[in-house]
């Protein structure tokens, strides 16, 4: 063998033993880099509804007929938002005196001078967020946490806030009992929004006021969008839809006329 050959013959015995080593004196734990990547995204997994509750099971045919008559009809045509109006059961977030009329036409009352909103606007307002499984949604003014119950259904996560302290508590045990680990709830005022979690990919209000609070604009992270009824002076109310582009600009937009319940707290003391 010449000395050329005899040379690489020794360098490729090195390096097999090299290898050798390196792989027997391995972490044990060591991994390929795609293996700990995929290890870290199971970590940061969120947990979704696994629908175990009994609630789930009853009244499936009255869903199934809201669903069609009221929200199909309608030209609500996003499928995730009619697969969670499908599934979330209303009938489990309001009092027992008016659970007959669960799958109604209308809003019920839900106690604290509050009410639960139609199905129709549940499903309106959700499919306007645009949302995504991956999305983050803050919510102002939880109420009976259907409403939170139907965007966790499609959304990574969605942060409620209440300022009826009754209320936050209720809904708060609602939504664990049904078996909703990513909504989370808290009572305070929503006027300031949720500023340890923002930006938010999608804001949804259930309370009207006569402005929109500055410090939701903020939290409204760039290309998410923003949902929530607007009171005019004379009283009028219209759902309006806010869009923040990439370069924080902001666009608003009257899409329906609508009731619902006044935002309290802060928001008074600014309009005044």
């Amino acid at each position: 063998m010449s000395a050329k050959y005899m040379r690489l013959f020794k360098m490729s015995s090195l390096l097999i033993v090299f290898l050798f080593l390196t792989t027997l004196f391995a972490e044990p734990n060591q991994g390929p880099a795609d293996a700990n990547k995929s290890k870290a995204a199971e970590e940061k997994k969120i947990s979704r509804p696994e629908h175990k509750h009994p609630a789930f099971a009853e009244r499936k045919k009255e869903r199934e007929e809201m669903v069609a008559e009221q929200i199909e009809a309608r030209d609500i045509k996003d499928t995730n938002v009619l697969k969670a109006m499908r599934i979330v059961p209303r009938h489990a977030f309001i009092p027992e005196n008016v659970q007959k009329q669960a799958y109604g036409d209308y809003p019920l009352p839900i106690g604290f001078d509050q009410t639960i909103s139609q199905p129709y606007i549940v499903a309106f307002m959700t499919e306007s967020l645009g949302l995504e499984p991956n999305s983050k949604v803050l919510e102002i003014g939880t109420g009976s946490g259907y409403q939170a119950a139907v965007c966790a259904e499609i959304a990574a996560e969605v942060y409620t806030i209440e300022i009826v302290e009754g209320l936050a508590k209720r809904a708060e045990e609602k939504l664990k009992e049904l078996g909703y680990p990513n909504v989370f709830v808290k009572a305070g005022d929503g006027y300031f929004g949720w500023p340890e979690k923002a930006p938010f990919d999608a804001i949804i209000g259930t309370a009207a006021a006569e402005r929109i609070p500055p410090p939701l604009i903020e939290q409204l992270k760039p290309g998410g969008r923003m949902i929530l009824p607007y009171e005019t002076n004379l009283g009028f109310q219209h759902l309006v839809l806010v869009t923040k582009d990439g370069k924080g600009n902001i666009s608003k937009r009257k899409v329906m006329p609508v009731m619902f319940v006044p935002m309290t707290g802060e928001v008074t003391k600014s309009e005044k």
